[in-house]
């Protein structure tokens, strides 16, 4: 099965993979995790508020974004957003957002829908008794989130915020439809095309994604167990 495997192209291509490819792959899913655990996190507050108006906002665009496919998205900013942006500021070109952005843009309003309903039931695990607490001391709405409820949800949820994070490190791999973006599928596929070697490339692809988000995983359980023991 192996006969014809060239593990020389492995060998040539390895540590460009790495310092082009994976580090944007991981550059991209750092800043996206952080950007939708903010955005998500208003997004979280906005649904569990007692204004119907502005829960019905969250809730509706969470939904929306649930219900359609990334790839879509993806190309949606890609290819609209330049549109949007020349129409918004009244523009006769298209403005240039570029690809970095537009992925990095996506990814954050994307993951947000997600990273909110993990946040929303960090909110939810939280006592009623220690928000009554709150509202008693003379907190408003905004005040009792901040310093009662999200520092203790955001502790509860990490294993699952660090979870969510490895499904984005794995999603960005999408951005390969947009062809111009140096992410580590991307960078492998140029190789694999210029060397006529897809095989190896995409395998080495699958076992270098398996290996690190199989570690990544197995050290999100450690702390899981760890955290349950702590509480």
């Amino acid at each position: 099965m192996f006969s014809n495997f060239d593990f020389d192209v492995i060998q040539r291509s390895w540590l460009y993979l790495f310092t082009t490819g994976m580090k944007f792959t991981l550059t991209l899913t750092l800043v996206a995790m952080i950007g939708g655990i903010l955005f998500g996190t208003v997004l979280a507050m906005m649904r569990l508020s007692h204004n119907k108006t502005i829960s019905l906002i969250a809730t509706s665009y969470v939904n929306l974004i649930r219900s359609v496919p990334l790839v879509l998205v993806i190309f949606w900013f890609y290819f609209l957003v330049p549109y949007i942006g020349a129409w918004i500021i009244g523009a006769s070109q298209p403005v240039q957002v570029g690809a970095f952005s537009s992925a990095l843009i996506t990814f954050i309003l994307f993951e947000a829908a997600y990273y909110c309903e993990i946040m929303r039931s960090g909110i939810q695990s939280i006592p009623r008794g220690q928000v009554s607490a709150g509202y008693a001391l003379g907190m408003n709405y905004w005040q009792m989130m901040g310093n009662v409820v999200l520092p203790q949800a955001f502790r509860n949820m990490i294993p699952i915020l660090l979870t969510q994070t490895i499904v984005l490190f794995q999603d960005v791999s999408l951005v390969y439809v947009l062809g111009s973006v140096p992410d580590f599928v991307t960078v492998a596929s140029k190789i694999a095309q210029r060397d006529g070697r897809l095989v190896e490339m995409y395998m080495f692809v699958a076992v270098v994604y398996f290996v690190m988000s199989f570690g990544l995983s197995s050290l999100v359980k450690k702390l899981q167990q760890r955290v349950a023991i702590i509480r």
